[in-house]
């Protein structure tokens, strides 16, 4: 029942407007016949306000236009005849660019611009102005009408009247400022206009009505392609449209290929028709002729039809029903092999595309991302390291893309045939590609949790941590090989389990690829190596039981003998500075965990000392670095508590002799009073000897009483009494700090 009282409501609705529409009409005839211009204006105008109408539907709407205009042109419309009288100055006495003017006074928007495009068809033909700004004027004019049917019947209005003033090859309307080009920009933007209002007229209004929305899509297709006979695509938005195109003789092939048909097929079709016709459409693409740019139609359908996954994720389940992933990669891998000749990075863009829209669609199918890395590694099989610079671009955008898409680096490792693609860069590329993989992380703060995953990323990365065959020393400036070293050296911070046996096994990993770095970046890769170890052992230090047995594979002992060997290899760089900074760092945590897990391990803490030693007495010549060294040296000493007496007199003597002999009687002085506090430790009550804290201050104040008679014999000066003083600060501080036991020794004592 109520179906039927809406379809009489609107057949009495459309009666209405017919009926206002003769009205209007019969008095625009008599002011025409009268040559009154003023009158017809005004009678055109209040005929064309019954088209605001929004009551009636596509198919009701259609009837009242063709009493205006036919589309199918067989009756001598109204319009027309305005358009005629507009043509004949000397009957209204108005010039048209005037006329052009005055109708743009009409107070409603839209039978201005229906009277605009009818005056304005009128214009160009006068050729009083270029035709290419007339109609631009037009097709940007027309926008201000933008609910779906009206303005779609309008722009309709405008391809009809256009379509024999366009400015083509032989046509009276081309010109110097007129081409072949503009002709087809006007069309293609007013088609380009008419599909937004096509799709718009689909979305519109709430849920609940765009059931009946699509049924007047439908009604408005079938019916303008019965009055049209054109070819069967969205009728009046694409019909009209095409026809023109085709119609354009300036339309050579070059200008198909690379304007019309992008601009086409970017346009013509609703994205769920893409979609659901997508064998077909993808069956002819390996058909076409090896002059049409297969490429560039193939990756902006891929880009339109991820901005539709994107648009809702109710459209999803239409990708995998249809099987678009697989249809494209199929697709895209017989038009490769149907063009033999296709250049690289022809093929190499094509796989860009396939991985972006799977990134996009299907983010959470790992195993379709790297099917696209194996079809390009397919490709580049059997080819030399890429030479060409375009096809090298893409391919590092092919390996971006993983990264930017996923924030966790794990996820990119996984891919197995992501290594294989980055072999096919040359070394300079791979490096890039490499701080590229670097920085995401970073900027990720990603972590590397397992051996096998730093395996693999260690071998991405392998660029920067070894010399690639064919690399020259000289190809990088210092300062760029330091920061890419540095890089390096903060990805080993990332690098953390908390199982401490998996976490030895990264260690493990990561020692066996920076060791073949060589002698410049073993500097720079391993004291991030040592530290990262040191912080296992901190955390074995805390655990509770007994973590020293041999049957577990992390234990401190077995984690300081293999950092032994580690910084052993900085002997061979050489860079015994920075070896025996390492070794000392290492020998410093040795007495916390032997105090919390009662664990012996006196000797790789003495071996480690001895090693520092070593380095001292045979590699550090530099008198400025021995005075470091020392000090560092005697530094650590004072906080290692973990010797016994033999041992720790060992080292202290060796300390003390050291610090006695150095080149310069203020640095032996200086370095001899560091030594007393080797002989008195407030926290170790077996460390606790006034004798030879006393002894080492005797000392160094005889060596300073030497230096200062040395400056007196080459200066003939006395010198300055600096060493004094400290010597005497060193006193004072030990009478308050260390009184009690010691007073009485230093009250004896003058300086």
């Amino acid at each position: 029942m109520m179906i039927s009282d809406a379809m009489e409501d609107e057949e009495k609705w459309l009666a209405e407007g017919i009926a206002g529409i003769q009205h209007n009409a019969f008095y625009m005839h008599r002011a025409l016949d009268s040559n009154n211009l003023r009158e017809a204006l005004k009678y055109s105008a209040q005929l064309l306000s019954e088209l605001r109408t929004s009551r009636l539907s596509p198919h009701k709407y259609y009837e009242l236009c063709n009493l205006l205009f036919n589309f199918n042109m067989r009756a001598f419309d109204e319009l027309r005849k305005l358009e005629i009288f507009f043509k004949e100055e000397e009957r209204h006495g108005c010039s048209v660019v005037d006329l052009y003017e005055l109708v743009q006074h009409a107070g409603n928007i839209l039978p201005r611009l229906y009277l605009l495009c009818t005056v304005g068809s009128v214009y160009i033909k006068s050729k009083e102005a270029p035709a290419k700004d007339v109609l631009k004027d037009l097709v940007e004019m027309c926008r201000g009408v933008q609910h779906p049917i009206r303005g779609l019947f309008l722009r309709s209005y405008l391809a009809q009247i256009s379509r024999d003033k366009l400015p083509d090859i032989g046509s009276e309307y081309e010109g110097d400022d007129d081409t072949v080009m503009d002709a087809v920009e006007f069309v293609l933007q007013n088609f380009s206009e008419m599909n937004k209002l096509w799709v718009r007229m689909e979305h519109q209004g709430p849920a609940r009505v765009r059931d009946k929305m699509e049924k007047e899509r439908n009604e408005l297709r079938d019916l303008v392609i019965q009055h049209l006979d054109l070819v069967r695509v969205d009728g009046l938005v694409v019909g009209k449209n095409l026809h023109v195109l085709s119609q354009i003789e300036g339309i050579d092939l070059d200008l198909y290929k690379e304007t019309v048909l992008p601009r086409v097929l970017e346009q013509v079709f609703p994205d769920e028709y893409h979609l659901q016709t997508l064998e077909t459409l993808l069956g002819a693409c390996p058909q076409l002729q090896p002059t049409v740019d297969i490429k560039t139609v193939l990756s902006q359908l891929m880009e339109r039809l991820s901005s539709y996954a994107a648009s809702s994720p109710e459209v999803l389940p239409e990708f995998l029903q249809v099987e678009a992933f697989a249809k494209l990669s199929s697709a895209i891998g017989k038009v490769i092999e149907t063009q033999g000749d296709m250049p690289i990075v022809g093929a190499i863009t094509l796989y860009v595309s396939l991985l972006t829209f799977t990134l996009r669609v299907h983010p959470e199918r790992l195993d379709y991302v790297d099917q696209v890395l194996g079809l390009c590694v397919k490709k580049l099989a059997n080819k030399p390291k890429l030479e060409d610079s375009r096809a090298t671009k893409q391919v590092v955008a092919l390996l971006s893309a993983p990264l930017e898409k996923y924030s966790d680096i794990v996820t990119s490792l996984t891919l197995s045939n992501y290594p294989r693609v980055m072999d096919h860069l040359d070394n300079g590329t791979n490096k890039i590609m490499a701080v590229v993989i670097i920085q995401s992380i970073m900027t990720n703060h990603a972590y590397v949790s397992s051996a096998d995953k730093v395996e693999v990323l260690f071998e991405l990365i392998k660029g920067l941590i070894k010399d690639l065959e064919g690399d020259s020393e000289d190809e990088l400036d210092e300062e760029d090989f330091n920061e890419e070293q540095n890089s390096v050296s903060r990805v080993i911070h990332v690098l953390y389990n908390d199982d401490p046996e998996e976490m030895l096994k990264i260690i493990c990993t990561v020692r066996k690829h920076i060791m073949t770095g060589g002698p410049r970046r073993l500097p720079f890769t391993i004291p991030p190596l040592v530290f990262s170890a040191l912080k296992l052992v901190r955390r074995l230090q805390n655990q509770d039981g007994d973590v020293s047995g041999e049957e577990n594979p992390a234990t401190p002992r077995k984690i300081f003998q293999l950092l032994n060997q580690i910084i052993e290899a900085l002997s061979y760089v050489p860079s015994p500075e920075l070896a025996l900074r390492l070794y000392l760092q290492c020998a410093e945590p040795a007495p916390g965990v032997e105090a919390a897990n009662d664990c012996d391990l006196e000797p790789v803490a003495y071996e480690f000392f001895t090693q520092a030693f070593v380095l001292y007495e045979e590699e550090i010549a530099d008198s400025k670095a021995q005075v470091t060294a020392i000090h560092l040296i005697i530094g650590t000493l004072q906080r290692t508590n973990v010797f016994g007496v033999e041992n720790r007199d060992t080292l202290t003597h060796k300390a003390t002799g050291y610090s006695a002999k150095l080149l310069k009687k203020p640095d032996q002085c200086r370095a001899v009073y560091a030594c007393s506090h080797l002989f008195w430790v407030d926290d170790h009550d077996g460390i606790k000897d006034g004798e030879r804290v006393l002894l080492c201050l005797k000392r160094s104040l005889r060596i300073a009483n030497a230096a200062q008679q040395m400056a007196s014999v080459a200066r003939g000066s006395s010198g300055p009494v600096t060493l004094f003083v400290e010597i005497l600060n060193k006193y004072i501080q030990f009478q308050k700090q260390k009184g009690g036991a010691m007073g009485e020794k230093f009250d004896t004592i003058k300086v």
